[in-house]
């Protein structure tokens, strides 16, 4: 018993736009419009306020007087186009909240990866400049290391100059004494061969 009142009314309902249309293609024209809204599942809950006034509207239209019609048309219409743009309304703003927090997502993650970058190459610069350090300190050792050693030949040839320079002067002098010497000689060898025999 209950399934056939349950069926009944079943086919009462789907009956109703039917029997709706029958009566006024107006009012199945804006039940269609609703019924579209309804179906739609990315439109599923939204507008729930302008869909019922809209849908009591409709249903206001369907049991009119005839004399009511038009003005109870209008609110209808305009009740209906309202729920509509609430509901496109509705879904543009999920829509664009969805779309700003993905631009955030991705603003952060270029943000995380410009901030590894900026690390990367803050290590990067870090390293080099210890290496050019490292090499500066290198090339100022060898430097002083050079200066020493040039400092020290300097320091030995300075020596054996003075060295060579008082052989010099010693050999010079022997070499002025010798001549001396050898001129005394002829001088006495030749006073001798001038004394009578």
């Amino acid at each position: 018993m209950t399934a056939r009142v349950l069926a009944a009314c079943l086919f009462m309902l789907l009956a109703l736009p039917q029997a709706r249309a029958a009566d006024a293609p107006d009012v199945a024209g804006l039940d269609q419009r609703l019924l579209a809204l309804d179906a739609d599942a990315a439109m599923a809950g939204l507008a729930p306020l302008e869909r019922l006034q809209a849908r009591q509207a409709v249903d206001a239209l369907a049991a009119v007087r005839p004399r009511q019609r038009q003005g109870a048309l209008l609110v209808a219409q305009w009740r209906v186009e309202a729920a509509e743009i609430a509901t496109r309304t509705a879904v543009a703003r999920r829509e664009l909240e969805r779309l700003e927090r993905e631009r955030a997502d991705l603003l952060l993650e270029a943000s995380r990866r410009e901030a590894a970058r900026a690390r990367q190459e803050a290590e990067r610069l870090r390293i080099q400049a210890q290496v050019q350090a490292e090499e500066a300190a290198r090339l100022r050792e060898a430097a002083e290391s050079e200066a020493m050693a040039r400092q020290e030949a300097e320091t030995v040839l300075e020596g054996v100059s003075a060295r060579e320079a008082a052989r010099l002067r010693a050999a010079r002098e022997r070499a002025a004494e010798l001549k001396r010497q050898e001129e005394e000689l002829l001088r006495s060898l030749e006073g001798g061969d001038d004394q009578p025999r």
